[in-house]
């Protein structure tokens, strides 16, 4: 029963049709939040928001969408058309005719179709930054440096990516029934590696990090990080304000290696008691081992994904769905890719809200550990200053929020006080 099921034509259609069920699904979320759009000021904003810049909030967020809509709508049908006029097949029967070399064939099928994906996306980029974030007053980024992180971006790309892919090609090539053992054990390492050192390998290449001066901030913080036993020393400011006017704050690394990072922009917006406040929220992520929670999370939908993709590999009908008239590593996983996409969903879902879990605790703990209504009048800073759409439909938070709205970090906040 189960053999006849798995056709090519029932492969094929399954990933027509969970690409029109993603894009759908998409579009309703979208269409869903549009609807709790509003010109006039809600009531409950109105301890945040006054009401011109409510109003130019929801026209920010109304420019993004319809942005998003023109490209998720052309990116689908482009999608649709490669799928259905056999157009990744004959990509890969064009390359045949240069090598028959596995790991050079995957390597050129895949750099092709990311050529076309900077092609469609670097324009999108460009009017994202330099219409909507200019006109809102967010970009504070020269058309030079736009060009020169992107060629950055790429050289960067072409490096980490295509070694990884080559990397994983060549494991298939050598392990065949344990490759996804292997597969799945190159990117946890690389993963880890990535996360200890993004902040002092990566980001030197496009922003500039100083340590934070010795200064009433910087006394402030480790005053604070003492007081609940947190050993911090490494501290560092980063030069975003030459990108956005918009401010945050990281923590990255473990043991010896971690460290905070405060945009300079975040400096410039808070007083120095909301930027401990802030701070205090970050340590708790660390001292909670939420990084490692996360981490752990992300180590496990890999290795499910890696798991199922070994599965994958007694049906060469997978591979055969694209049109394929022979197996062909690329292709199989181009097809695996999309047929994963409920699985990829499902453990979207579960990332946000674990994430929404910590982050209230971590509210909780800046809340009760430092001087409380800090924390409160920052989150508001922030929010007017980044224009945030405070009132998105529930569905569409559930399936697309990292953090709570501050609207319910606020209220959160407000219980706890009362107790």
């Amino acid at each position: 029963m189960l053999n006849s099921l798995l056709t090519v034509e029932n492969f094929f259609y399954t990933i027509i049709a969970l690409v029109i069920f993603e894009f759908l699904l998409t579009k309703t979320l979208w269409f869903l939040n549009t609807k709790n759009w509003s010109d006039k000021l809600p009531k409950e904003l109105e301890e945040i928001y006054d009401q011109e810049k409510y109003s130019k909030s929801m026209r920010y967020e109304k420019a993004k969408h319809k942005l998003w809509n023109i490209s998720s709508i052309f990116s689908f049908n482009v999608m649709i058309f490669l799928l259905i006029f056999w157009v990744f097949w004959d990509l890969y029967n064009y390359l045949t005719w240069f090598t028959d070399n596995i790991i050079l064939l995957t390597l050129y099928f895949f750099w092709i179709i990311s050529i076309f994906q900077t092609i469609f996306w670097l324009p999108l980029s460009y009017y994202s930054t330099f219409v909507i974030e200019e006109k809102f007053g967010f970009n504070k980024m020269s058309k030079k440096l736009f060009f020169i992180d992107f060629i950055k971006w790429l050289l960067l790309s072409f490096i980490i990516w295509w070694a990884l892919m080559a990397l994983v090609t060549w494991l298939y090539t050598i392990t065949w029934n344990y490759f996804w053992i292997y597969a799945w054990l190159l990117i946890t390492v690389v993963s880890v590696f990535m996360m200890m050192f993004y902040s002092s390998l990566i980001v030197p290449i496009f922003n500039k990090q100083t340590p934070l001066e010795k200064w009433k901030l910087r006394d402030e913080i480790e005053a604070f990080a003492s007081s609940v036993w947190f050993k911090l020393d490494n501290i560092f400011v980063i030069d975003w304000s030459k990108r956005s006017s918009k401010a945050n704050a990281y923590f990255s690394g473990f043991g010896p290696k971690k460290r905070i990072v405060l945009y300079d922009t975040l400096i410039n917006d808070l007083t120095k008691n909301e930027l401990v406040a802030v701070l205090a929220h970050e340590i708790w992520h660390y001292k909670k081992k939420h990084t490692f929670q996360m981490l752990a999370f992300s180590v496990f939908q890999t290795w499910i994904m890696f798991y199922v993709l070994g599965l994958t590999l007694a049906y060469p009908e997978v591979s055969f769905a694209l049109w394929a008239n022979q197996s062909s590593f690329a292709l199989w996983l181009l097809a695996f890719g999309i047929l994963f996409t409920p699985i990829s969903i499902i453990f979207w879902l579960l990332w946000n809200i674990l994430s929404r879990k910590n982050e209230y605790e971590a509210d909780n703990f800046a809340w009760k550990h430092y001087k409380a209504n800090k924390l409160k009048s920052a989150l508001i800073k922030l929010s007017i200053n980044n224009l945030s759409n405070l009132r998105p439909h529930p569905a569409y938070e559930f399936f697309n929020y990292s953090h709570p709205t501050v609207l319910k970090r606020l209220k959160a906040l407000d219980k706890i006080k009362k107790k």
